[in-house]
């Protein structure tokens, strides 16, 4: 009985002891935090920033073409005086900041822009013709930097390294698995990514513990008949029949051939075929994407992709041949946030914006490329809220009308560098 009481109270005197020690860091985080975003919102700052968004934004770059982009970024690297790697996947850049020793934790930031010609008329519209940042990367670069700025300022007294991993071909090109292959993030312990989101207001950060996004691939399939008049359709074998069979058959996979308490989707984005009234043309080409939360649904549906599209159109007196660009690779695989890291940079958030603007993020269908890292290293994602009642359109992500309230940028700046410089304090896994 004694020996227990004697456990009981060593650990009731542990207990109080760490209590007193995490009292202990909460007000140095909130000074960090509040440091840091006072230093970001400077106006000499400010508009450095958004003068780099904005320049990035004139001329976007679709995947593993972003050399004008790349060109900036390491100017302005080379202006802070960090040292860098450069290429890395083709136009990606590894920069680092601190002691060059453990532990080593990395942000990311994408940089590519997607095929979308731009609706929203302002001063710093897209000068190139068919291309936008419509999914806020031309803002994750900046904020990237911002950080860049900001921990270079602090290099002496960092931790440990922070590596600032800009990233190409984050749009349907797997980029984040080419930055892997090139092993220059083969040391890092952990990395963390922030996305603008514009459902949210500007203030608000969100993100879970665990299953996150979906994993996604894409599809792209042909279908080859036999063309000609369209006054004799017995004549020819007709793709567009063929085609549009398929397309409807596809969307049975996931609501008849699905749990309904699983989440799969089957999308076809697109379809083209023919030029004229009154031809049958020759071949017909769609294609889609397909999500899944498991690996095991990602690869059933692949596989019932290729069987539906290919019987579809040999009931027609067709062929198919069917495209997953497994090459690039695809699909992106789940993104599962590591449950610690998620925890660390949650309690950094509340310090920076105040626990109510720190919102439990909802599962949702939609991926990042991002996931490729979460299988190597713990990795998490936060969004970043950047909406503004008085901006508009308010419109959502990937479309011609997407905006940003640039005023969020510095939160962003503020939460990479307070959870990085937190980190290196406090690691939460063993180097090695």
């Amino acid at each position: 009985m004694g020996f227990m009481l004697f456990c009981l109270l060593l650990l009731s005197i542990l207990c109080h002891s760490w209590a007193l020690e995490a009292t202990a860091t909460e007000p140095e985080l909130e000074f960090l935090t509040r440091e840091l975003l006072e230093s970001a919102k400077e106006p000499e700052f400010f508009e450095w920033m958004i003068g780099v968004r904005r320049r990035i934004h004139q001329y976007p770059e679709t995947g593993f073409e972003e050399y004008r982009t790349s060109e900036l970024i390491r100017s302005e690297l080379d202006s802070l005086g960090i040292k860098y790697t450069w290429p890395v996947a083709e136009t990606g850049i590894v920069a680092s900041i601190g002691s060059g020793s453990k532990p080593v934790f990395a942000i990311r930031a994408d940089m590519d822009a997607l095929p979308i010609q731009e609706q929203v008329e302002w001063e710093f519209k897209s000068k190139i013709d068919g291309k936008m940042h419509a999914c806020g990367h031309d803002a994750h670069v900046a904020m990237l930097l911002g950080a860049s700025k900001i921990l270079q300022s602090r290099r002496d007294v960092l931790k440990g390294t922070v590596k600032l991993v800009f990233q190409p071909g984050e749009e349907g090109f797997s980029g984040a698995h080419h930055m892997l292959r090139h092993g220059i993030l083969d040391d890092i312990d952990a990395i963390f990514f922030i996305h603008v989101v514009p459902d949210l207001p500007t203030g608000v950060i969100s993100s879970r513990p665990g299953q996150m996004l979906a994993g996604s691939g894409r599809f792209s399939a042909t279908i080859t008949g036999k063309g000609g008049h369209a006054a004799a359709p017995h004549k020819n074998r007709d793709p567009i029949i063929a085609a549009a069979s398929a397309v409807l058959a596809l969307q049975q996979i996931v609501s008849r051939e699905t749990d309904p308490l699983e989440a799969r989707v089957v999308t076809v984005g697109y379809l083209e075929g023919g030029k004229a009234e009154n031809v049958i043309p020759e071949s017909v080409k769609f294609g889609g994407t397909y999500r899944s939360l498991s690996p095991e649904g990602l690869i059933y549906l692949k596989e019932r992709i290729r069987e539906v599209t290919e019987l579809q159109a040999l009931v027609h007196r067709c062929n198919a041949t069917l495209d997953f660009k497994e090459e690039q690779p695809l699909p992106y695989p789940v993104m599962i946030n590591d449950e610690a890291l998620y925890g660390h940079i949650k309690k950094v958030g509340e310090a920076l914006v105040g626990e109510p603007n720190v919102h439990f993020f909802p599962m949702i269908m939609g991926a990042e490329d991002f996931s490729f890292y979460s299988q190597h290293f713990p990795a998490t994602i936060f969004v970043l809220g950047v909406k503004n009642e008085t901006l508009k359109p308010d419109r959502p992500l990937h479309t011609p009308y997407f905006v940003i309230d640039e005023e969020a940028l510095p939160i962003g700046v503020a939460l990479y560098a307070s959870v990085a410089i937190s980190y290196l304090d406090r690691p939460l896994v063993e180097s090695h």
